[in-house]
């Protein structure tokens, strides 16, 4: 029966040779074959085995077919999902709370409150005018324009710590939809 050439040489790499007991045993009776490098020495399995060579050249193997894989799995995904976008939280918002309707919509106040909120607690970040800044990215994307109310509101709840956000949740709830209702209205 035929196997495949991978289990054959692991086979190889992985057999148990007994020791020689008498000093009568050739060099051809120690190595598992008979083949000669090009200096015409007998190649020995024993000494390629313990030099650790196979080890290296078996994780370099392993870690170019995972490089493979990665890549071909990025190349899977496409560009559909706005992945490395900074405004990628806003998609991975839960329905529940992209649903959330703000309840300070109809509020005339709420936006004038939200601006001062929004100074005290955000221009640092993403700039006086919402334009963007050094750490944090523009509110007047058209990303952040078009996302539901609830998404903003639990993006500003949760934060998005891997990009550096803080999570907002020890505002009171009231004060987020303000910000919120704010942050619509720059358009």
């Amino acid at each position: 029966m035929r196997r495949h050439w991978v289990l054959q040489i692991f086979n190889i790499f992985s057999a148990r040779e007994e020791q020689p007991t008498t000093q009568s045993t050739t060099n051809k009776e120690n190595n598992l074959c008979d083949l000669r490098d090009l200096r015409g020495e007998l190649f020995s399995w024993r000494r390629f085995h313990r030099s650790g060579l196979p080890v290296t050249l078996l994780t370099l193997s392993m870690a170019a077919l995972i490089s493979i894989d990665v890549s071909f799995a990025r190349a899977q995904k496409g560009s559909s999902t706005n992945e490395g976008s900074v405004y990628a939280e806003l998609t991975t918002v839960p329905e529940k709370a992209r649903g959330r309707k703000n309840p300070l919509d109809s509020d005339p106040n709420a936006v004038a409150a939200g601006k001062k909120l929004f100074e005290q607690h955000c221009a640092e970040c993403h700039g006086h005018e919402a334009e963007g800044g050094r750490r944090g990215p523009s509110l007047r994307a058209r990303e952040v324009q078009q996302a539901p109310p609830g998404a903003l509101f639990w993006t500003l709840s949760n934060g998005v710590v891997r990009r550096g956000m803080p999570d907002w949740s020890k505002l009171p709830e009231p004060e987020r939809w303000q910000i919120v209702t704010y942050l619509k209205t720059l358009r």
